[in-house]
This record gives C-alpha cells, structure tokens and sequence, in this order.
C-alpha cells in the first residue's frame, strides 16, 4: 500500500527516540503500534526511529510526526530463514557489536541530544538504553523477552553466547521503565505488564476482500511469515484445498493471481493487520506480531513453532490457553501436507475481543511518563 499522508515536524514537537530491534518486523510492528497509540492521544510527539529496519514499514505503519534514521541498533539472532537460525554468523556479528564501542555510543548520544529527545524507548535494543545512560535521561525497555535469555538456549552449542548474554543483561537491567507485553516470557519487575501489542485495524474485512477481488462469502486463509519476503516451500500443496482462496503477503514480487492462490508482494500490498481480520484463518511463522493481529482478529490461527527459538515455546502456550488454533509442523508446512489440516482450522470459531488493548495501555504510560 502506498505510504500515509504524515505531519512534519516543527521544532514545537516533543521529541523521543526509539531503538528497535531489526529481528525481523515483529519489534518493528509492535513498535509502531505503541507509536501510532501514543500518536491518538499526542498527535505532536515526534519519534526519531533508530533502527535497520526500513523507513517504509514505518511509513505504512504512522501518521504522526516521525523520522528515520538507518542504524544498527541490535544483532539479535541471524536467520537463514523466517524459521531457522544461523548461530555461527550470530557469533560473528555479535563480536563486532559488543561490547558497545565508546565512539559509537558518542556520535549516537550527540544525535538524539541534538533532537532534544526527552526519553528513549528501546524494543528490545539494549543500545538505546546505554545511549539514554550516557546522556542521563530516563529509557523505557517494552519486550516480552530479552536477549540474554533467547541465548541461554544456544548457550551448549556456541559457548560464546553466554558471554554476550550476560553483558547485555546487564545492559537491559539499566533501563529506567519497563513495560512487558503478553504473552511474557520472563516476568519481571516492571511498571506495567499489558496484553498483547498489535497495530490497530483500519479497514473494514468487506472493503479488504473487494480490494483482492474476494467474494464476501469466500473462505480466505492468509499464510504468512510475517510479511518477510520469502519463497515459501509449503504454498507447492494448497492446489489440493477445494473452496479455499489462500493469500500469501511476501511471495511475490509482484501481485499475481493463480486458481485459487493470491501474492503479494512485500511493499505495496495491503496493510497486514487488515488482511489477516479479513481472513477466515492464519498460517503461518509464531511470531509475536502475527500472533498479536490474529489474536485481536478473532480469528483461528495454524501456527508453525520454531523448536529452538525459546520465545516459540511462550507463543505456543498462549495460542493453546488464549486462541483458537493448530500446530503445524515444520515439516509438514515445507512438504505441504499441512493443507490436510485446513478443514480443521476453519471449523474452530471466532472469539470476540473486549476491553482495552496493549498498545492503548503503553501509550498512556508513555504520554503520563513525559
């Protein structure tokens, strides 16, 4: 979808920096989900967004006043793909991060002092936090997990993870505020703990499917790998599914159409949020951004873990306790024996989801905090 009409920014704003995590997009959306909130209730407040992240998922993403400025904020973890880690590459690139070089820190201080930024908020870079150190204004980590713990599981298979798992510990101990966001992985002492963070929903499911070309009474299952483009083995079986249209965000460069498949492409396509409430079901990667839209959507969701990310395991048990849906195998999705499942999927029902969100919850702790 073409980028939204934005406010600039004068000199009269406030100013915050946020440092996210370029881990895929699930830090990203649920960043701009927190900023998109705090935007409804202070349309002035400007963030300068520090992160690898490209300036287009926030342009998609925000309406109020925001820049972008191209920074390696966070290694996390290296993907060969959406669903498997690369620990060797990790280890190289968390060599070259940490610990945080004095120069680095420097030239980033100076920046975010020169915006007159009054506090840094950091998903889940622990670099803003050290940044907001140095420069004695208060941080505000939001996360449901932090990295020392996601490496404490690697720890056996490439020893030097431990190292850099308690450094940055550290690090993330030194934030001001913390705002964990559910499903938790840890709990820990935070100044509030809100439900799941998801980007709010704009348009409506009917005027979504009349976008696609999708009849109204269509049964339409997005699979998705959270909108990272990626040819996806498991879309190979889907012929097979009878009465089921399948729209898949990310698999293709350009939006195409087959007998009963739709592609988007990564950049241009529908906002993600609206085709997944506008969908009868999900497929796809367990990840927090997914799981946060199918969740507000209602909606069953067939979610594919990741056995040795620690976070999936959390993901999974919130699907199991809080939502209606399917395990899906790795390999079952690659091969794409996991169509077999869909009658399954479509027979769960609808929830209804009341009372106040997890991005509306963080955005008034952040307008009150300033």
């Amino acid at each position: 979808m073409p980028p939204l009409t934005r406010e600039p920014r004068t000199d009269r704003q406030v100013h915050l920096a946020y440092f996210i995590s370029p881990h895929g997009f699930g830090h990203a959306a649920r960043a701009a989900a927190v900023m998109a909130a705090v935007h409804r209730i202070a349309p002035t407040i400007c963030f300068e967004i520090f992160t690898t992240v490209p300036s287009w998922f926030f342009s998609v993403s925000l309406t109020g006043p925001h820049a972008h400025h191209p920074c390696v904020t966070d290694v996390g973890l290296a993907q060969r793909t959406p669903l498997d880690e690369d620990l060797s590459e990790t280890v190289s690139l968390l060599s070259s991060f940490l610990p945080f070089r004095e120069e680095s820190l420097a030239g980033l201080a100076e920046a975010v002092r020169s915006m007159n930024c009054v506090l840094v908020i950091c998903d889940i870079s622990p670099l803003g936090i050290a940044v907001a150190r140095r420069l004695g204004i208060p941080s505000l980590l939001v996360e449901n997990f932090t990295w020392d713990w996601i490496y404490e599981r690697y720890a056996a298979q490439a020893p030097r993870m431990k190292a850099f798992g308690d450094y940055l510990r550290d690090r993330f101990e030194e934030a001001t505020c913390r705002i964990q966001t559910e499903p938790v992985c840890v709990p820990a002492a935070a100044d509030l703990v809100t439900p799941p963070v998801s980007r709010a929903f704009r348009m409506a499911p009917e005027e979504v499917r009349r976008q696609l070309g999708v009849a109204p009474e269509a049964r339409v299952v997005t699979v998705t790998m959270g909108g990272v483009a990626e040819e996806m083995e498991g879309l190979d079986g889907v012929e097979g599914a009878k009465d089921v249209l399948f729209v898949a965000p990310g698999g293709s460069r350009v939006a195409r159409r087959t007998k009963n498949m739709i592609l988007l492409p990564q950049q241009g396509g529908l906002f993600h949020p609206d085709l997944i409430r506008a969908s009868d079901g999900v497929v796809g990667k367990i990840g927090y951004s997914t799981m946060a839209e199918v969740y507000y959507a209602g909606i069953p969701f067939g979610y594919i873990a990741r056995p040795a990310f620690r976070e999936s395991e959390v993901l999974a048990a919130f699907v199991k306790n809080e939502m209606q849906g399917v395990e899906i195998q790795d390999r079952s999705f690659r091969d794409g024996s996991w169509v077999a499942r869909i009658p399954d999927l479509l027979d769960l029902p609808r929830v209804v989801r009341e009372g106040p969100t997890g991005s509306a919850e963080a955005a008034r702790f952040i307008v009150d905090l300033i």
